[in-house]
């Protein structure tokens, strides 16, 4: 499967990309075993954790069914640096053209931040294959429910920011796509063990009953 391929089977399957800032490189593999075992297959490690492109060569490389990438990206020039050890997804707290087209370019999902109705739209125009709404604390979801009445209809809206198994359900009655998990899936220091033992809240809260 091609990236967009892994991205449309993850939104179908399981909703939820795996924030994992601060990461070791020598925790990549147990995490990424963690996680995948439990049936998350969408993972971003975020680009200020500590060296950040050997744990996303690590998750490639791995769980190549999985699809796996960076968060934080900033620069096309960052793109290109993903994209050279294997990674597949593009997320960013902003939108930024350049960083879109570059994604576009070489084939990868980008995820583009956006937080108001200008923003998505110059987003998906660039090409953007779904968008990160950030911060979510500041993005109800009345606000997506908003959003979604303009938007295209095929568009891929994913609140991140604050995203609990708990408050989940307001966001996907309102239109929500799916999320970005971060700090309530892992903290730096977390072991795999407890990345494992979370996870599966998450993916019996991101399904309406």
């Amino acid at each position: 499967m091609n990236a967009q391929q892994k991205f449309a089977a993850a939104l179908d399957h399981v909703p939820l990309v795996a924030v994992l800032r601060g990461l070791q490189p020598h925790e990549a593999q147990d995490m990424g075993e963690a996680l995948t075992s439990t049936g998350w297959t969408a993972i971003e490690v975020p680009l200020n954790s500590p060296d950040p492109f050997k744990s996303i060569a690590t998750l490639a490389r791995n769980f190549p069914a999985a699809l796996t990438g960076a968060g934080t990206v900033l620069t096309p020039d960052e793109v290109r640096k993903v994209h050279a050890a294997g990674g597949q997804l593009i997320v960013s707290p902003n939108f930024s053209a350049a960083v879109v087209r570059e994604a576009v370019r070489l084939g990868m999902v980008c995820l583009p931040g956006v937080a108001t109705p200008t923003e998505a739209f110059a987003a998906l125009e660039a090409g953007a294959d779904g968008l990160k709404l950030f911060p979510a604390e500041m993005i109800p979801p009345a606000v997506v429910r908003a959003l979604r009445a303009v938007l295209p209809a095929n568009a891929r809206v994913l609140p991140v920011g604050g995203i609990t198994p708990e408050n989940m359900g307001g966001y996907l009655a309102a239109g929500a796509s799916g999320f970005g998990i971060g700090s309530a899936l892992y903290k730096p220091g977390m072991t795999a063990a407890q990345v494992r033992a979370r996870a599966p809240s998450f993916i019996s809260a991101c399904r309406l009953p």
